[in-house]
């Protein structure tokens, strides 16, 4: 069986997706492992609830924290990791380690709104104010520098001229829940 290392920084509502297509035995694979850089997150407690192993790295120095992962991820030996809102750089070191072992759920279709800063609610505020009539989601790999790997899939959502950042960030993830385990699964199923 394939396992999966999932990196999240938040609710987890994404992962709590790739958990339900594995109790539903869509996807075959195992998720060995949680990281994070926060503790007390939502995401912690998702995990525990289905007895997957959290790390927290919380770690500020670039070093420290590269070796600390590299150690917690030889030890979980990923066939596919899986950034799932997780705030933090990942160090080269362990992009060069894993290459295309790595991807990432980003909330626009990239190349638009991509790169640092671009993330969370501010990602949906820059469509709005350049008025988009669509936006959506990206799964792509990830390389040394901010949502620049290489595309995997998109999904489309439209623009209303109602929506406001939040409920636009709604319609956004709901396309994330469905995009992001359907990749894993085409992945899983090549390798």
């Amino acid at each position: 069986m394939k396992k999966l290392v999932i990196f999240a920084s938040g609710s987890g509502t994404n992962m709590q997706a790739i958990i339900d297509e594995i109790e539903g035995e869509r996807i075959q694979a195992e998720i060995v492992g949680l990281i994070t850089n926060k503790n007390h997150i939502q995401a912690i407690e998702r995990a525990k609830k289905f007895s997957i192993p959290v790390c927290v790295i919380t770690e500020t120095d670039e070093k420290v924290y590269a070796s600390t992962l590299e150690k917690q991820l030889s030890e979980w030996r990923p066939d596919l990791i899986v950034l799932a809102g997780f705030l933090k750089k990942i160090p080269d070191s362990i992009i060069r380690t894993h290459k295309n072992k790595i991807i990432n759920i980003h909330p626009a279709l990239l190349p638009k709104y991509g790169g640092k800063g671009f993330y969370g609610i501010n990602v949906h505020k820059a469509v709005l104010e350049s008025g988009d009539k669509e936006t959506g989601c990206t799964v792509h790999f990830v390389n040394e520098e901010y949502d620049k790997g290489p595309i995997i899939s998109q999904a489309k959502v439209r623009v209303f001229p109602s929506d406001t950042p939040e409920i636009l960030a709604k319609r956004v993830l709901k396309a994330e829940h469905e995009l992001l385990p359907s990749v894993i699964k085409k992945l899983i199923n090549q390798k």
